[in-house]
């Protein structure tokens, strides 16, 4: 069966709405998902055969008069049509962007606390941070911006990305493929820990995509 995707105001859910999504069985409890119906502007739902398979809470707005996909927390159910949802979401995101800003590059920011999450950038260009390559100035900076629009600029540590207290919010994926993963994707959350460790750290990532007209790929990513 087809994933259906659909996507409304967050504040238009409803007790039963965060109640299904609190028993899909991903990282969030109902009091972290009501906190995200507050804080986000989007929420979207991915369904199959009408049992929801993932969700997510976004925004697209401006900082700083960049266009952005800020995604403040998504999880993916975990089945066998873990990668396919993914991709729905992360597509319809991308969609809404387009529409949003036609013809302009976009940012697109999220927090991982996996390397399994950064399969949602598969289709965008210029991950910040990525293996082999220095940040700089202006990329260091983009991190600080992102830090305070999710509200963890003061645990963030700009060299190496990553926020060193909980947060309200996270890419929840784990990967069907997690042994193909590769070492130096792994290597960037060297100092993320997991929860179980009675720490909740997030790596700040984020990354571009581009509207067809320039001729790049219709993806992005802070996933």
């Amino acid at each position: 069966m087809p994933i259906q995707v659909e996507t409304r105001d967050a504040a238009a859910l409803d007790d039963a709405d965060l109640d299904e999504m609190a028993s899909m069985g991903g990282a969030f409890d109902i009091g972290i998902l009501s906190k995200a119906k507050e804080d986000w502007v989007l929420s979207t739902a991915a369904r199959v055969d009408g049992k929801l398979h993932g969700f997510a809470f976004a925004t697209l707005e401006r900082i700083g008069g960049t266009p952005c996909v800020l995604v403040g927390l998504l999880s993916v159910k975990r089945t066998s049509k873990r990668d396919q949802v993914l991709k729905g979401v992360m597509n319809e995101a991308f969609h809404r962007a387009l529409m949003a800003f036609p013809d302009e590059d976009v940012v697109v920011g999220s927090r991982f606390a996996l390397p399994d999450g950064l399969e949602a950038f598969k289709q965008v260009d210029e991950l910040i941070p990525r293996p082999g390559h220095r940040a700089v100035g202006e990329e260091r900076a983009w991190g600080r911006r992102l830090a305070k629009r999710f509200g963890v600029d003061g645990q963030y540590d700009e060299q190496s990305f990553v926020v060193k207290a909980n947060g309200q919010g996270f890419l929840d994926h784990e990967s069907l493929k997690a042994d193909k993963i590769k070492p130096e994707l792994a290597v960037l959350f060297a100092n993320v820990k997991p929860a179980a460790e009675n720490t909740n750290s997030r790596r700040i990532d984020s990354a571009r995509f581009s509207s067809p007209d320039s001729g790049m790929p219709i993806t992005s990513a802070i996933r």
